[in-house]
């Protein structure tokens, strides 16, 4: 079946110059996968997957798949790509660039209300990993004992309009987080955003003290997370490799939540500054908190998504003036790659 996916005259002339920037796109990590004969590799289809951030633990099971072979095993030859915040993932995917990338339940909500046709195909976090942070002891455990504190956030965080509307939160609390501890470090009646995996760490490291972890996912912001995006012209005129290269990446997360050293080895080399002790305590994290396998993941198998989920979502966001209730959101993923039981993962 053939269609055409219209995209904007703005995002098409953003993207028509995607082609001039292609050699950008450069191939780090394909160099420490298992080494091959040419003849072999030309054997293999090629995959460009683009990163969210540098490599650490919560790509960990991607670079497992790729160390261990599992990749190959299911005839594809796999260049892994860190990202960083100045780059358009989106851009790079619609132009080409790449064929996947890491995404979230509500980045591809906002792409359907866009007219941008990418598809979410699994979801690797069952969990959303984003966390207010608080100092112990100062009587602020909660979400509802935050009235009136000041709040580090970044510009535009979608999380904040639930906040305001669930406890009574105001836009006079908010101060920007430019990603430094600091601020929040000194003034101990603060709270500060972060991921699970991350900034706890850094507090503890700095300020010498353990921060209280309030899980957003715990306050009714909980989106699919770490998801893989690829293109819906991809996922029409080729099924067979984006499936192939679903089942391989749910496999190497198994594999790295069994035994990590592999992936950990292949995340050093791409991040020279990630210590063994950080991606020890991401993967930790991810694993205390069930990020991964929880909720239907536990039977649906890695990556699972189900439909009352993404329509949840939705309302929710809908409720507080995220979304247009006329968003035909289930143009945002589809449940044809994943959902496929924890045996077929672990045994095929």
């Amino acid at each position: 079946m053939n269609k055409s996916y219209p995209i904007k005259r703005r995002q098409f002339i953003k993207l028509s110059s995607l082609a001039l920037g292609s050699s950008l796109f450069t191939a780090c990590t394909q160099s420490n996968s298992p080494s091959s004969s040419s003849e072999s590799t030309e054997k293999l289809d090629k995959i460009k997957f683009l990163l969210s951030w540098k490599a650490e633990a919560e790509y960990g099971g991607f670079y497992q798949a790729l160390a261990t072979g599992i990749y190959r095993q299911h005839g594809l030859d796999v260049t892994i790509q860190p990202g960083s915040p100045q780059t358009n993932t989106t851009q790079l995917l619609m132009g080409g660039v790449i064929d996947f990338t890491i995404g979230g339940g509500i980045d591809a909500i906002k792409a359907v209300q866009e007219g941008i046709p990418k598809i979410t195909v699994a979801a690797i976090f069952q969990k959303e990993i984003q966390v207010l942070l608080t100092h112990p002891g100062v009587g602020n455990d909660s979400f509802e004992q935050l009235k009136g504190k000041p709040i580090y956030l970044t510009i535009g965080a979608y999380y904040w309009q639930i906040l305001k509307t669930k406890y009574g939160l105001s836009d006079d609390q908010k101060r920007p987080y430019n990603f430094n501890v600091s601020p929040f470090l000194v003034d101990k009646n603060s709270a500060q955003q972060g991921l699970l995996t991350s900034e706890p760490y850094t507090i503890e490291k700095e300020g010498g003290f353990k921060p209280n972890i309030l899980l957003l996912a715990d306050a009714g912001y909980n989106p699919y997370a770490f998801t893989i995006e690829t293109t819906k012209k991809l996922v029409e005129t080729n099924p067979d490799l984006v499936q192939r290269f679903v089942d391989a990446s749910i496999k190497g997360w198994y594999s790295y939540l069994e035994n990590p050293q592999p992936a950990n080895e292949l995340i050093k080399k791409d991040n020279p500054e990630m210590t063994d002790d950080l991606i020890d305590y991401g993967l930790n994290k991810l694993k205390e908190y069930e990020v991964i396998i929880s909720g239907d993941a536990k039977t649906l198998g890695i990556g699972a998504m189900t439909d009352q989920r993404w329509e949840n979502l939705f309302q929710n966001l809908v409720a507080v003036g995220v979304f247009d209730a006329n968003t035909d959101y289930k143009q945002a993923y589809t449940l044809q790659f994943v959902n496929k039981g924890v045996d077929y993962y672990q045994n095929s």
